[in-house]
């Protein structure tokens, strides 16, 4: 299920760097904020509190209702390095600490 989640989610992300209406951008930031909550529980029943850390942040960050403005440029760059590192992530084993 995690696997579906990063790969929906990076497409997602991939999608933000065209020229699409705000209210897709709403509709990621909720998106978002569900998939990497679910992220975040699923890695803290596993017991990878680094991956617990990243995903809470970037529920944080993705959150629709207090929006952190970064600007176009920004956030294309942010959308960007997420969604290679979701994509990363679904290959690499997380180490338990």
């Amino acid at each position: 299920m995690d696997k579906i989640i990063k790969i929906i989610l990076a497409v997602l992300f991939f999608v933000c760097l065209f020229n699409m209406p705000y209210g897709y951008f709403q509709i990621v930031r909720f998106v978002a904020l569900v998939g990497f909550a679910i992220l975040a529980y699923n890695a803290n029943e596993q017991g990878h509190k680094r991956e617990v850390i990243i995903y809470v942040c970037l529920t944080i960050l993705f959150q629709p209702i207090f929006k952190i403005a970064l600007g176009r440029i920004v956030w294309n760059v942010v959308d960007v390095i997420v969604g290679i590192g979701l994509i990363a992530s679904i290959f690499i084993k997380p180490k338990q600490l």
